[in-house]
């Protein structure tokens, strides 16, 4: 059985896969909540991840373990850099999934980095 947009967004981590000018793959596991239609990610403002969704917005997302391997099959899904509100509104529902480690986590970004070294993503299905 194919696994849905829906499982996995709610699954413990999520394989996004971004592409490069050349269209090669670069997977990358992150932490993600599902807020109605949408998955709700968070990462670092200046990675090349969120360089390369500016540049193209088609992702696609995938179950993984802690390290990144995949544990099924990817589904195709669109990208959204969201603005400061969109941004805060991602660290709070990452920091209530993962319990005490999401909130440290994110809190302690938010220390390091300031607010704005963090930005977040919205993932939609395709």
């Amino acid at each position: 059985m194919v696994a849905t947009f829906e499982d996995i967004a709610q699954g413990k981590y999520v394989l996004l896969t971004t592409f490069k000018k050349d269209g090669t793959a670069v997977p990358t596991p992150l932490w993600g909540a599902l807020d109605g239609e949408q998955l709700l990610m968070w990462t670092v403002a200046d990675s090349w991840k969120v360089k390369r969704i500016r540049r193209n917005p088609t992702v696609t997302i995938a179950p993984c373990d802690m390290r990144g391997n995949p544990q099924g099959e990817a589904v195709d899904a669109a990208a959204r850099i969201l603005d400061a509100a969109g941004t805060d509104k991602a660290r709070a529902a990452v920091a209530s999934k993962y319990g005490i480690l999401g909130w440290l986590t994110v809190k302690g970004s938010v220390l390091r980095r300031g607010k704005s070294g963090s930005v977040g993503l919205a993932i939609t299905a395709a």
